[in-house]
């Protein structure tokens, strides 16, 4: 059927709405560059100025572009803003879209000297991280205790491995095992293990708490996870356990554990679901106030794992602990 001129225009269906306002938010060099940075890691407005080198109220207002077009998520952490990648929507053909946009995206090249200000601004948060354990690796579990202690939660995480983590049983490597609670478990049931921890008064009370049980088949290294000294065999299991809400750069971590695993091997991740007890931050040393699920998911496909089991436990004070299983599919390589 032919229209007039004068015809009256159908309204917009709410996708193409969506679309279209995606489209223009996007349609920017800078706002392309800001989604690309943004990947695998979220950003406050003062470090992503930082990163691409431009005021503030520049910035700002791309950003708010970006929000409003549903493009970018925001979440408080203590007194600042933070930005990440927006991808689940409402809409199934808005997510598809997503979906193939960001893959796009993800093709653009990040400047040399962007990458340095990106490290830089990671560096200046993990300084942060390991001043505070090691001024504070004496009191650090009585603090700890208040939001998630391991008596409340360990024996759920080690359930949860004897049930759902098949496979060989030769090595397993823990990065971040704090007082080693983990360690027992995983020395009666691995044949090596090693404990990765880049804060010496951490790693020496984590050292100090396990003698007393006498493990003699674990390593202690003074590293971060990306150390060439860790082992070349590959690991059965690798456990982050209440380690990424304390880590500049959660993607990155998750990516170094990753590259440690044996095919068919098992990431575990135990950490806090999101929350907005922002007292946690300054007694506790969190950069983070717990990681979405969805956060988790997104860096660990990246990282070439897929999503197993999971299981989510009801804490005190209103905090929440998710137990999650990646695995490396058995064709993939290293």
């Amino acid at each position: 059927m032919v229209t007039s001129p004068d015809s009256p225009v159908a309204p917009a269906a709410p996708a193409d709405d969506a679309l279209t306002q995606l489209c223009k938010a996007a349609g920017d060099p800078l706002r392309m560059q800001i989604l690309r940075v943004l990947r695998h890691n979220a950003y406050g407005v003062l470090e992503l100025c930082q990163i691409f080198a431009t005021r503030q109220s520049t910035m700002s207002h791309h950003l708010k572009l970006l929000a409003n077009a549903g493009l970018v998520a925001t979440r408080r952490e203590a007194t600042s803003i933070f930005y990440r990648r927006k991808i689940a929507h409402a809409d199934a053909t808005v997510e598809q879209f997503l979906r193939a946009f960001y893959r796009a995206v993800d093709q653009l090249a990040v400047a040399p000297q962007q990458l340095e200000r990106i490290d830089a601004v990671h560096a200046e948060r993990s300084a942060s991280s390991r001043q505070f354990f090691q001024d504070n690796a004496e009191r650090f579990e009585a603090n700890q205790d208040l939001i998630a202690s391991w008596r409340d939660y360990g024996d759920s995480v080690e359930r949860f491995v004897s049930e759902q983590v098949a496979g060989e049983r030769r090595c397993a490597v823990e990065i971040g095992p704090g007082y080693g609670d983990f360690l027992p478990y995983l020395s009666r049931h691995f044949q090596r293990v090693v404990a990765v921890e880049n804060a010496a008064p951490m790693l020496a009370a984590c050292q100090q708490r396990t003698a007393e049980f006498g493990l003699t088949n674990i390593d202690y290294l003074h590293a971060d996870s990306s150390a060439a000294v860790l082992p070349s065999a590959a690991a059965d299991l690798v456990s982050l356990n209440m380690v990424l809400h304390h880590n500049a750069a959660p993607a990155q971590i998750i990516a170094d554990a990753a590259a440690l695993l044996s095919a068919g091997g098992s990431l575990l991740i135990t950490e806090l679901c999101e929350h907005d007890q922002q007292w946690a931050q300054s007694a506790c040393g969190d950069l983070w106030l717990g990681l979405a699920a969805e956060a988790l998911d997104e860096w660990c496909a990246a990282a070439g794992l897929q999503p197993a089991a999971s299981l989510y436990l009801a804490q005190r004070n209103g905090f929440r602990v998710q137990i999650r299983q990646f695995t490396r599919a058995t064709a993939a390589h290293h």
